[in-house]
């Protein structure tokens, strides 16, 4: 079976931040084709490293939680992920949970696109941990605001996350 996996970049250096000279890493979440090639698009335009998967059961699997694998977290970096809600087999909102659930991959943030606009599904998985939930289709200027989130999740001067032992 061929690679589910396509990545625009070639960057070998793994971590969870990335240095200022390096390209951040998306990894994009679609079941429909041509929606990843515009998540694709949009992301290497703002000089992103992108990877897409074409369903939630190949993201977990790139990420190291499906069931069976024993991830070495330390040899992934993501910066973003940006998953749809409605695939088949695993919606995007049960992949954002699966995501918050892991101790080393939680504060990655997670984006949640869809095309249509379900209030009670927007609230879910803003609830649910998700760092933003866009209308498709996605915009240039969506990218833009996206890359603000990466900056500030890896730089903590900027507004980042603080992790659970810095809020006390």
């Amino acid at each position: 079976m061929a690679n589910s996996f396509s990545s625009s970049s070639s960057s070998s250096s793994l971590s969870m931040k990335f240095d200022f000279d390096e390209k951040p890493h998306v990894l994009a979440v679609d079941d429909n084709l041509i929606d990843r090639k515009v998540i694709e698009r949009l992301f290497i335009n703002s000089t992103c490293k992108v990877t897409t998967a074409e369903n939630a059961k190949r993201a977990l699997e790139y990420l190291g939680l499906a069931d069976g694998q024993h991830p070495n977290h330390n040899d992934l970096k993501v910066n973003l992920i940006i998953t749809d809600y409605s695939m088949p087999g695993m919606t995007g909102y049960e992949l954002l949970k699966r995501i918050k659930e892991s101790p080393t991959l939680k504060e990655i943030p997670v984006v949640v696109v869809s095309s249509e606009n379900i209030p009670t599904r927007i609230n879910q998985c803003m609830q649910g941990g998700a760092q933003e939930f866009l209308l498709k289709p996605l915009q240039l200027s969506d990218a833009t605001k996206l890359r603000c989130h990466i900056e500030k999740l890896n730089n903590p001067l900027q507004g980042g996350v603080a992790r659970e032992d810095e809020r006390a």
